[in-house]
């Protein structure tokens, strides 16, 4: 597996490198790459030279770039954050092929470029925090990578762990579209602790008759049946969603709700004390496609109290 972390030394960052143990990921068999990016913008270093050996080099002789000596600094503070990260994560994860890389530029854009360069399974961003202000809106970076990364997104929304890590409780959306399937299969391939509870969480569209169909039997009966009927529908689609997970030896129970899936997942999480919610990102298609990236799972991203994954299968 291939993960790429954006780290920028704040405490969200921190709490989204604790975040990963409770991520289901491997203990071994990882390629994982800690990138700290300078917001500024260098000349581009010459070919027989690093990029931190560039930036040591102009801090030492700045002549005749003496523009660049402030830049050179910020390159070198991000490789000191990325080397921090990398040791911080190598005490969690000890068999973890793990490296630092400094960068400088656009934080998104380079994160996205070094994502396709690798071909990341998967890409860690952190988030504004646990507040209701803080969760409102995910900052201008980590939205950017939500929406345009080519491959899977795990917005961290953790505590800086001390005490050991409990059994996880993970919700996935589920609407048995193509985004939905692969959000399932990513958390049956997941290494979950043992006794760990996952939930199936689809949400229906509720039909609500107007006032004068609220006076007529047939009307209210027909949206009675209609709802029935979509809840019949959900429950087949996820049969072999269900099957696969408990084949993982996961507990895994399915739960139907009629509403808004932006409010639903996130309020059906919080109250259970979810861990993580993961929802699969999805194309403009029909009704049954609604989980669609730019909307609601940005949206759940962006106001849930936990960590949130939102899964993409690679691009080819």
């Amino acid at each position: 597996m291939k993960i790429l972390i954006a780290y920028d030394g704040s405490e969200c960052s921190d709490a989204a490198l604790d975040d990963l143990k409770k991520a289901g990921l491997p203990e071994e068999d990882v390629e994982a790459v800690v990138m700290s990016v300078a917001e500024v913008w260098l000349p581009p270093p010459p070919e027989n030279e690093t990029l931190s050996e560039y930036a040591r080099n102009l801090q030492t002789n700045p002549q005749p770039f003496k523009a660049y000596e402030t830049h050179a600094k910020a390159v070198t503070e991000a490789e000191t954050l990325a080397k921090h990260a990398q040791s911080r994560l190598l005490r969690n994860f000890p068999a973890w092929q793990i490296s630092a890389e400094p960068n400088y530029g656009s934080p998104a854009w380079e994160i996205i470029t070094k994502a396709a360069e690798m071909k990341a399974d998967l890409i860690i961003v952190g988030s504004h925090g646990r507040s209701a202000v803080g969760r409102f809106f995910l900052g201008s970076i980590s939205n950017r990578i939500l929406t345009e990364a080519g491959c899977s997104v795990r917005v961290a929304r953790g505590r800086i762990e001390v005490d050991p890590v409990p059994p996880q409780r993970v919700v996935i959306g589920f609407d048995g579209s193509s985004g939905a399937n692969a959000a399932v299969e990513a958390v049956a391939a997941r290494n979950w602790r043992e006794g760990s509870e996952i939930r199936l969480i689809a949400v229906a569209d509720p039909l609500i008759p107007t006032a004068i169909g609220l006076f007529i039997p047939p009307v209210s009966n027909w949206v009675d049946d209609e709802m029935n009927n979509e809840s019949e529908r959900i429950e087949k689609l996820a049969e072999e969603s269900l099957k696969l997970l408990r084949s993982s030896g996961l507990e895994t129970t399915l739960h139907i709700y009629a509403g808004n899936p932006k409010q639903i997942l996130v309020e059906e999480s919080e109250r259970w004390h979810a861990d993580s919610i993961f929802v699969g990102a999805n194309r403009f298609g029909s009704r049954i496609e609604r989980f669609l990236l730019g909307s609601t799972s940005a949206a759940i991203a962006a106001r849930a109290h936990c960590s949130v994954e939102v899964v993409r299968r690679k691009e080819q």
